[in-house]
């Protein structure tokens, strides 16, 4: 089986799209990440959904964990607040993760690869450079566990 026949149509977002809407779209639909693209729209970058997590929390609980008990619940409610005005590129790391692409043609051994090296949980099927869909770390489970 390639990458073709495995890729899902999947949510995708330029580095300037707006950063809550992104997380909103993460939420909503469960997601492990998200494409995003350059202003060309071409695929740029993944954004996993554990990265817009990391940014939410603060650096210094970041560092000391145990600070997080003494927290009070309230920073879900200015989770809209630390997200407002900000772009996707803001959720980034200051050096945007390789992205987690694979040629059409690549093997499920292949994508698999892809995406253990760079730990990430979905990977960006392209066909001369173009976005043709993605696939996620579960489906490709799905497909590895299924008999053939």
């Amino acid at each position: 089986m390639h990458a073709e026949q495995m890729a899902e149509e999947f949510p995708v977002v330029d580095v300037d799209s707006d950063a809550l809407e992104a997380a909103r779209s993460l939420a909503a639909h469960r997601l492990p990440g998200l494409v995003v693209t350059d202003k060309d729209g071409r695929p740029f970058s993944i954004l996993p959904a554990s990265q817009v997590v990391r940014f939410l929390v603060p650096r210094y609980v970041q560092d000391d964990p145990s600070l997080a008990g003494v927290l009070d619940e309230s920073m879900a409610d200015r989770v809209a607040d630390k997200l407002s005005g900000r772009t996707v590129r803001d959720l980034l790391p200051g050096e945007p993760p390789e992205l987690a692409a694979v040629d059409h043609d690549d093997t499920i051994v292949e994508v698999a690869a892809t995406m253990a090296r760079l730990r990430c949980p979905l990977a960006a099927v392209l066909r001369d450079g173009t976005l043709i869909g993605v696939i996620t770390a579960s489906r490709l489970l799905e497909l590895a566990l299924t008999p053939h």
